[in-house]
């Protein structure tokens, strides 16, 4: 599941590049608010490793070119994230003593520089609980992720909706309080991950302030 989602997100990301998406000269009726989530959504049903995802955007674009966002995504994950895309990933005797549970508030800077195509800067804040096979607690964690994205933007319906495909390195400077036993499966890989796919989805709106009652 993990590798068709790999080469879903690259071969969106080489489609869109080819598709016409300008976020440039746009009216007073731009749409500066959005929601949205992510298409890897569909990874929940994969039986082996079941993330149990759910992912939560709420964005603001300050100008054509810069946008804000705050994402909130709940998840678990059970191998190291650090495996590489290949034999080992998900493989049999490579996962946890157990699981991770994250509750990881987000936030994300995005630039567009040319039409559609764009750069981001995620700063992802995992509280993490981790549980053994028995699902009994072990601990508390913290962990920062930083994501560094190369991305397209694609419109559709008058810019109401929006795809974003991407691809991204993902590094995480700070991790504190892994139990033994999970450290002991991590310490064979780094603390980064690259080319991981992004399928950002979202509706974009705007705020209309109320008009005044003279009475």
């Amino acid at each position: 599941m993990h590798k068709k989602l790999l080469w879903i997100g690259i071969t969106f990301l080489f489609l869109s590049l080819q598709a016409k998406a300008n976020l440039n000269g746009l009216d007073s009726t731009y749409k500066r608010w959005f929601i949205g989530s992510t298409l890897l959504l569909v990874g929940n049903f994969d039986p082996v490793n079941n993330p149990e995802f759910v992912q939560l955007n709420l964005g603001y674009r300050i100008t054509p070119k810069d946008v804000i966002s705050f994402e909130f995504k709940r998840s678990i994950y059970s191998w190291p994230l650090a495996i590489p895309w290949g034999p080992s990933f998900d493989a049999p005797g490579l996962n946890y003593p157990g699981h991770v549970r994250i509750l990881a508030p987000t936030i994300a800077y995005q630039r567009f520089w040319w039409k559609g195509a764009y750069t981001a800067i995620h700063a992802l804040n995992a509280f993490e609980k981790f549980l053994d096979k028995d699902n009994q607690k072990l601990g508390n964690g913290y962990t920062l992720y930083t994501t560094f994205r190369l991305g397209y933007q694609l419109n559709f319906f008058k810019k109401r909706f929006f795809f974003e495909p991407s691809i991204g390195f993902t590094y995480w400077p700070i991790r504190t309080h892994v139990p033994a036993s999970f450290k002991a499966v991590e310490s064979p890989w780094p603390n980064y991950f690259g080319w991981e796919p992004g399928l950002h989805i979202g509706y974009n709106f705007n705020f209309k302030p109320r008009k005044s009652n003279p009475f």
